[in-house]
């Protein structure tokens, strides 16, 4: 997550923004895939915590988050459409890894003869699992989330200006509640995790 799906993920947002004439991330040093340009303090140490945590309970995920990519909607060709094509840009560009890295391992595994636990197997599988959790997650229509953003691009506007407030007023206490409860079985991970399930066999073939 720190190292390839949420550096691509935020540089997604900022190559998006740049071609629809933002320039915003570029000129804050956001258009690379350089880790460290998109590392944010405590969501990364959050998500390294949270994850080695939960490893030892046999779950191996975690919770944290990169360096939020500036962009100003302003600038952007299209408006609310614009502001829509750059929230996706960083989900979509995790189904694209998610999807190369399903390839080999495809491959791999049509080989009766594999061993299904071997490192390269098990380091694959995690890959497309994370960048498709990556993707799902953020494509939540729940602010500060992608989705958010995109559900917003296809309401009119005055539905819009009505919920849009309240949502990024409480869109992150929303969003916890969602994702841990209730607890041990929450409303997220029973949404997420068949959608999960079903990306991850269509795109391997288990």
């Amino acid at each position: 997550m720190l190292l390839v799906g949420l550096p691509v993920h935020e540089f997604s947002h900022a190559l998006a923004a740049y071609r629809l004439g933002d320039g915003t991330a570029k000129m804050f040093g956001r258009l690379t895939l350089n880790p460290i340009a998109h590392f944010d303090p405590v969501g990364g140490t959050l998500l390294a915590l949270t994850f080695i945590g939960s490893a030892y309970s046999g779950a191996a995920l975690g919770f944290g988050w990169a360096k939020p990519t500036p962009v100003n909607p302003m600038n952007l060709a299209g408006g609310q459409r614009g502001e829509a094509l750059v929230a996706a840009a960083g989900p979509a560009s995790n189904f694209v890894l998610a999807a190369i890295a399903a390839i080999p391992l495809r491959v791999i595994l049509a080989d009766q003869s594999v061993d299904i636990y071997s490192i390269p197997v098990q380091v694959l599988a995690l890959f497309v699992q994370i960048n498709l959790l990556l993707m799902i997650f953020n494509f939540i229509p729940i602010p500060p989330l992608d989705g958010s953003k995109v559900m917003f691009a296809f309401m009119d506007r005055r539905t819009e200006y009505q919920i849009r407030p309240f949502l990024e007023q409480y869109g992150f206490l929303i969003l916890l509640a969602v994702l841990f409860f209730p607890f041990g079985n929450s409303i997220g991970s029973r949404i997420i995790s068949p959608i999960l399930d079903a990306l991850f066999s269509f795109l391997v073939g288990v």
